[in-house]
């Protein structure tokens, strides 16, 4: 659990592009800042973090923390995957974003006060180091490196959900799927120049619904209105996408 790696050793798996974070936003460099924030801690200050946690298993689809809820403390994401979302009056439920291992969730209440704003839940299997709020502050007030990453981390989170934001105001809700895509695409091709853009995670119509604000319904249409425009190519174990420019066109 939190091991420290050499950075010149890390896994194939941290880097994998299919492990990447993802949440609608305009700016693509910026999407998986904040992964590994730990990562410039040393080897002592990884033990008195690792001392500090306590090592948790979130099965698929089990809820890690809950809208409402009082906040105890933050989950560093060692393995798998966590959906944060939030929940209106009425139900109906928002994606705000996919997290991946070198990612905490659980924020932004670090120091464990307060309510859970919105909810976690497991897209798969998780391991999760759990730091409880008053292990944090203690964490921050001992270790500069600890506070400096948790800071780090935060502004991550903040960029993310401002992203958010900027993207429900500004954008239609055609426009946000065709990001959506090209955001998914890039992330599953990158480093391969030349490769085509293409969605090789699965991901189902409803999750692309709960992301950009719609409806399973309308994003299955929306999606055979792309592919009938040679945009992109529906195919049984992912989305290519053909023209980019004749996708964002369709917006």
């Amino acid at each position: 659990m939190l091991a420290k790696v050499d950075p010149k050793q890390r896994s194939p798996e941290r880097k994998s592009p299919a492990m990447s974070a993802f949440y609608l936003t305009e700016v693509l460099a910026e999407i998986d800042r904040g992964a590994g924030f730990l990562d410039t801690l040393s080897l002592a200050e990884v033990d008195a973090v690792r001392s500090a946690a306590s090592a948790m298993v979130s099965a698929r689809g089990e809820t890690i923390f809950h809208q409402g809820d009082p906040n105890r403390g933050i989950y560093l994401i060692e393995q798998g995957r966590v959906r944060t979302y939030y929940s209106s009056p009425t139900g109906r439920e928002i994606t705000l974003a996919y997290w991946t291992p070198g990612h905490f969730v659980g924020g932004p209440e670090v120091f464990g006060r307060g309510a859970h704003m919105w909810s976690g839940e497991a897209v798969e299997r998780c391991r999760l180091a759990y730091l409880p709020g008053p292990a944090v502050r203690r964490l921050a007030t001992t270790i500069p490196a600890f506070s400096i990453c948790l800071i780090e981390g935060l502004i991550a989170k903040g960029n993310c959900y401002s992203a958010l934001v900027q993207m429900l105001g500004t954008r239609s809700v055609k426009e946000r799927l065709a990001q959506l895509l090209l955001i998914l695409a890039e992330r599953d091709v990158a480093g391969d120049v030349g490769k085509p853009l293409r969605i090789s995670r699965r991901i189902t119509h409803e999750q692309l619904a709960s992301i950009v604000g719609s409806t399973r319904q309308w994003v299955t249409s929306t999606l055979a209105r792309f592919q009938k425009a040679g945009a992109i190519a529906i195919e049984r174990d992912g989305i290519t996408i053909v023209r980019p420019d004749e996708l964002l066109a369709e917006t």
